[in-house]
């Protein structure tokens, strides 16, 4: 581990983290947690956008030692702005797995490759392997 990733702060890890894509949520995201989503399949085209609701995913990066753990979740992003749990309907699983195992190969070539630092599963999580990412 180089001596940069040794003292990355909150405010550079947030700028790395942006860089990935549009995922990082700025207003959920502190220096005990890191939150990132996709708002993958819209769940109902033809409604107004303030109406819309999407399907898909919600990770969370939390540092350790050496590196991050990742919690994700799939769902539902509501008319609220909340996600809720929920079970992804087939018409819309391969896209939803698709843009996470994208995110996920992008935030692992940041962590691993150019922080040289290590991104595993939360123990907790039920599925630890992101499809063909892991």
């Amino acid at each position: 581990m180089t001596d940069e990733t040794k003292t990355l702060s909150h405010g550079r890890l947030m700028t790395r983290f942006a860089q990935v894509g549009p995922y990082l949520r700025q207003n959920k995201s502190s220096e005990n947690s890191y939150f990132f989503d996709c708002l993958s399949a819209c769940v109902n085209a033809k409604k107004s956008p303030e109406s819309r609701e999407f399907w898909g995913w919600w990770m969370q990066l939390t540092p350790k030692e050496g590196g991050f753990e990742y919690l994700y979740t799939f769902g539902k992003y509501n008319t609220e702005g909340e996600w809720l749990e929920d079970a992804i309907p087939n018409k819309y699983a391969d896209e939803v797995k698709a843009s996470l195992d994208t995110f996920y190969s992008k935030i692992t070539g940041l962590v691993e490759g150019e922080l040289a630092l290590e991104i595993t599963a939360q123990p907790s999580l039920k599925q630890p392997k992101l499809g063909s990412a892991a």
